[in-house]
């Protein structure tokens, strides 16, 4: 059986794809250790880094040619920017020729500015002309639950992004979004 993605899956960055608040616990500018792996530092030298999970998560949905997206209303988007453009992600599992790539290179679409996630999405709704009802949106504040009006589907992230996170989401959007089969009968 395929798994049936919805078009566009947006995360938000702080406590849902990394373990921190970028606009109070990260000291700019951030810098890479040499070609590290999911781990940037910021001024201090404090690690920033996706959940284990994260990843894996992203290759799956490049490979499933689903658009994706951040959505943080953060008060510091230079920050979150830099982050993504300095966090490289590796190959994906077992690709030994693959390099890494920047996280950034993995986000079709960027909304990452304060105010309400109803403007982020109809902002990525005006960009890509997608259906709301095509976007799974996956978030640790439960007041952000208020995209749902629009039609997205909401998860939300007790603990940051991971598989069983992200499965509990996928299911749920697949479950508002059933695909009807009709079969010809071919005896007329």
């Amino acid at each position: 059986m395929t798994t049936r993605y919805p078009k566009l899956v947006a995360f938000d960055l702080d406590y849902t794809l990394w373990d921190l608040w970028i606009d109070t616990h990260v000291s700019g500018p951030l810098h890479r250790h040499k070609n590290t792996l999911n781990e940037i530092l910021d001024r201090h030298n404090s690690p920033i880094s996706f959940y284990r999970d994260v990843p894996h998560i992203l290759h799956r949905l490049r490979e499933a040619e689903v658009i994706i997206a951040a959505a943080s209303r953060t008060s510091a988007p230079k920050l979150a920017r830099q982050a993504l453009s300095l966090l490289l992600v590796p190959p994906k599992h077992g690709d030994k020729e693959a390099s890494p790539l920047k996280a950034a290179q993995f986000f079709d679409q960027e909304e990452i500015y304060p105010g309400s996630k109803i403007t982020h999405f109809k902002r990525i709704h005006e960009k890509t002309g997608i259906p709301y009802s095509e976007m799974l949106f996956f978030d640790d504040e439960h007041r952000n639950k208020e995209v749902e009006q629009l039609g997205v589907t909401f998860c939300l992230v007790p603990d940051g992004v991971n598989h069983k996170v992200f499965e509990k989401g996928l299911s749920l959007w697949q479950s508002r979004n059933t695909v009807e089969v009709v079969v010809e009968d071919d005896t007329a």
